[in-house]
């Protein structure tokens, strides 16, 4: 027999009863029922019950152990009592009754963090003791939905004719919208490399290559603020290049990829195949968001001109200023004044003033009637031009922000979400995904220059010519995928023309001889013969995190790191030795 198990602890059934067996594993629980003693031992595979009387030479061996020892079991299998059934787990109609024990790995005092149960701990022990965390049901399962989800994208990929290349991980820095984490250079005192914020640049040079479809699970380095659905320091990406395409080949590529996946990982949701095509003018409009949440089906509409020149002085005043307008955001069935006041009460922790509102009652002679303080001001012609500008009717409201749209559109959309939530008008067990499109190529910083409002390196719709005029209207060909209120991915066709790339970075700042610094393979590359090409990439983690139903991205990695960018379990950041600063030439200096 082996030296440590014949099955594994979801390997036996009732057509194994009476076989010797031997298994190994954790300590799940053990109960002690007056002289007989019960086990649940756990493998990476599942459960086995071992069951154990005073009449058994393993007997006491076996009183000694406690949750999470490592033992070795030999026994017999035997049939559960009809009454003892457990259908929930594949083992449940056998237990082994053991008949040897040996300890491989004892547990030294107390458990940090107990395994059994689905008590809820503190993050940060969590995170200090990731080896006993990972070792819990749920998380065990989500990390093997990861690998298994791993695997189905490689599989679906190169089915689809893509070929697995592998990139780079120490290059050189290039400003690509985060900042990056550098290594010093020991044979290059003085100088640093940069870990990849992304293969984008390689993933072209594989272009102009001649490889033509390329793709590669790659790890990204980023030193970004964290967020619940993003990593502060590393996540993977499924990468994705294609030569002499446009925009619609991508999206025809990628889309039989991912709704693939979505319905074989939750074939419980609907997945519909209508990927719409969104403008990110009009998503920012109707949803205040470039990532909308299309299960929930309110739109958004601008309204500015129901309250011009009205009776409302503050919305009346406010669109007297340039570059003002005034959007109601719909709430079907949210007509009554608790809800409208509830909502209110919402945006003021968001930081606005408030929201205005107006909802729609039965009056006594059996007409339409509008209530709510905006009523009142605007009156009932302004207020039933609204009501049918929005389709809306009895029992139902509508919120009203004003002002320039970048200082309200966020709350909006936010907004927007908790009224389909608590409406009960968003979708439930359904991935609604949508590409948003047309993407500002610039945006204007808050300290008033022009910079890349996205990848720098996509192509302006217009080539050359659009970049001769007003560089804020003009338009990128950048996309993302949205789902369910997140961005999956993001991708675009590819500045594969120097002239178009210097005028590109002239105008964000970037003058040529710094765009020959910083892209410099790249740009000598494009000048031998590139192809038009353009691609995307999508995030691993958060597409787990969607699929296994997390709200936080570290449910889904297996060794995060935790909101301050640490490793607890490791130690991470940690100072470095003198020796080591000594051999880099490298000296830390005190933050004045």
């Amino acid at each position: 027999m082996h030296a440590y198990r014949s099955h594994t602890c979801a390997g036996l059934n009732r057509a194994d009863a009476g076989q010797n067996v031997r298994l190994s594993g954790w300590v799940h629980r053990v109960r002690d029922h007056g002289g007989v003693l019960f086990l649940d031992l756990r493998d990476h595979y599942g459960i086995t019950q071992i069951i154990c009387d005073g009449d058994s030479p393993a007997f006491a061996a076996l009183e000694k152990v406690r949750a999470e020892y490592v033992i070795r079991v030999d026994g017999r299998v035997k049939l559960r009592d009809d009454s003892l059934v457990n259908p929930k787990i594949p083992t449940g109609e056998i237990e082994v009754y053991a008949t040897g024990v040996e300890v491989l790995g004892a547990v030294e005092g107390d458990l940090p963090l107990p395994v059994f149960g689905d008590q809820d701990y503190p993050e940060e022990t969590r995170l200090a003791y990731r080896f006993l965390d990972l070792r819990r049901e749920g998380l065990h399962r989500n990390i093997m939905l990861r690998s298994n989800v791993v695997r189905s994208i490689r599989n679906r990929m190169w089915e689809a004719g893509f070929n697995e290349f592998q990139t780079p991980i120490i290059t050189a820095s290039s400003p690509e919208g985060a900042r990056d984490f550098l290594v010093p250079s020991r044979l290059h005192p003085g100088k640093f490399y940069a870990l990849p914020q992304a293969p984008q640049q390689f993933k072209q040079l594989i272009m102009v290559a001649g490889f033509d479809r390329y793709f590669q699970i790659a790890p990204c380095f980023r030193d970004e603020d964290p967020r619940a659905d993003r990593s502060p320091t590393d996540f993977y990406q499924l990468d994705i290049e294609m030569s002499f395409v446009e925009q619609e080949d991508v999206f025809a590529a990628v889309q039989p990829v991912i709704q693939g996946l979505f319905e074989e990982f939750r074939p419980d949701c609907s997945v519909p195949a209508d990927w719409p095509r969104i403008a990110w003018r009009d998503a920012m409009l109707w949803y205040g968001s470039d990532k909308p949440d299309l299960r929930n089906p309110i739109r958004m509409q601008v309204v500015s001109e129901h309250f011009a020149g009205s009776g409302f002085a503050i919305f009346a005043k406010l669109l007297e200023q340039e570059g003002t307008e005034i959007r109601a955001i719909p709430a079907p069935k949210g007509g009554s004044r608790k809800f409208c006041d509830r909502m209110n009460a919402f945006a003021q922790s968001q930081g606005l003033p408030g929201m205005g509102y107006i909802f729609w009652r039965k009056a006594e002679d059996g007409s339409m009637e509008a209530a709510g303080p905006l009523a009142k001001n605007i009156g009932p012609e302004r207020t039933e031009a609204i009501r049918v500008q929005l389709n809306l009717g009895e029992g139902d409201a509508a919120f009203f922000l004003g002002g320039r749209p970048e200082t309200f559109e966020a709350v909006a959309g936010r907004a927007r979400n908790v009224i389909g939530e608590e409406l009960g008008l968003t979708e439930t067990d359904t991935f609604r995904f949508a590409w948003i499109v047309d993407f500002p190529m610039f945006e204007k910083t808050d300290e008033g220059r022009i910079d890349f409002s996205h990848n720098p390196f996509s192509m302006p719709q217009g080539g050359m010519e659009a970049l001769s005029g007003d560089p804020l209207k003009v338009h990128a060909y950048q996309y993302d995928l949205a789902c369910n209120g997140y961005e999956l991915i993001s991708g675009g066709i590819r500045n594969h023309t120097p002239e178009i790339m210097y005028r590109a970075f002239e105008i964000a700042g970037y003058p040529n001889s710094e765009v020959d610094k910083r892209f410099g393979g790249m740009v000598k590359a494009f000048k031998y013969g590139a192809p038009p090409h353009g691609g995307c990439a999508m995030g691993i983690d958060r597409a787990v995190m969607l699929l296994a139903d997390e709200q936080n991205i570290r449910e889904v990695i297996m060794f995060p790191m935790n909101q301050r960018a640490e490793d607890l379990m490791m130690g991470a950041p940690s100072e470095p030795t003198n020796e080591q600063l000594r051999e880099l030439r490298l000296r830390v200096v005190p933050k004045e």
